[in-house]
């Protein structure tokens, strides 16, 4: 059984949603909710195509993998949206009206469900002396917010996340600014995450190991040319 004994990094990189938390309970309740208000600010049933644009497959309540919804950012998803509405023949200015009105965010405390005791892990890395930090598709005031009430903020180095201005996994730009802010090489360092573009990111970015989970969006099988190894979920890092 894989566990931290078997980890040696200088630094683990961590995605956030489907890696450290449950990323079906927060995004496929937010792409809902989402969808009503629209249907009802517009009068009209939007939530099949909504569904369909974002990559949510309502019959079976999972995010697809691979999906805008599993992989782009706010900003992005908020584009997206837009041109659902706007293509079921509603007006730009008014596309723009509705939009404003009906976009939000999930609630970071309330819909944030670890998927291990994060505390207890990232106190054992850090008594390790391993740095710990964060590259998430999520805005950077969500994410810390996030983090906070997970109980783990003080416990993470550095955080990378969507709206800093850096292209979006499985670029390498965001795990490259992390090991270059902790002063740390790209081959000391672990990727962990959720989905394939987390694995391609740290290929790309030449880290040392890469750790699928698949507590997120990714099967086995859409892991396995891309990650070394490939366990049930962080959990599993605390086995030995």
């Amino acid at each position: 059984m894989f566990s931290l004994d078997d980890l040696t990094p200088a630094l683990i990189v961590f995605d956030k949603d489907g890696t450290l938390i449950d990323f079906n309970f927060m995004w496929a309740s937010w792409v809902m909710e989402l969808a009503a208000r629209l249907e009802a600010a517009t009068q009209s049933t939007l939530a099949p195509q909504l569904y369909q644009a974002m990559g949510y497959d309502a019959s079976r309540h999972t995010v697809i993998a691979g999906s805008p919804l599993a992989a782009h950012s706010m900003a992005e998803l908020y584009v997206l949206t837009g041109r659902v509405v706007h293509a079921r023949g509603v007006a730009a200015e008014t596309t723009a009206q509705i939009l404003n009105d009906a976009w939000f965010v999930p609630d970071p405390i309330r819909m944030a469900r670890p998927l291990a005791d994060l505390p207890k892990l990232f106190a054992a890395l850090r008594a390790r002396g391993i740095f710990v930090a964060i590259a998430t598709s999520d805005d950077r005031a969500s994410t810390l917010a996030t983090l906070r009430a997970l109980g783990i903020l003080e416990m993470v180095n550095a955080v990378a996340s969507a709206d800093d201005g850096l292209p979006n996994k499985p670029a390498p730009d965001m795990l490259l600014r992390v090991c270059a802010e902790l002063n740390v090489l790209p081959r000391q360092s672990a990727m962990i995450g959720d989905s394939v573009a987390d694995m391609r990111a740290a290929r790309a970015a030449a880290f040392g190991f890469r750790i699928g989970v698949l507590s997120g969006v990714s099967s086995e099988q859409d892991l396995r040319n891309d990650a070394e190894v490939i366990v049930a979920s962080v959990s599993a890092l605390m086995t030995k």
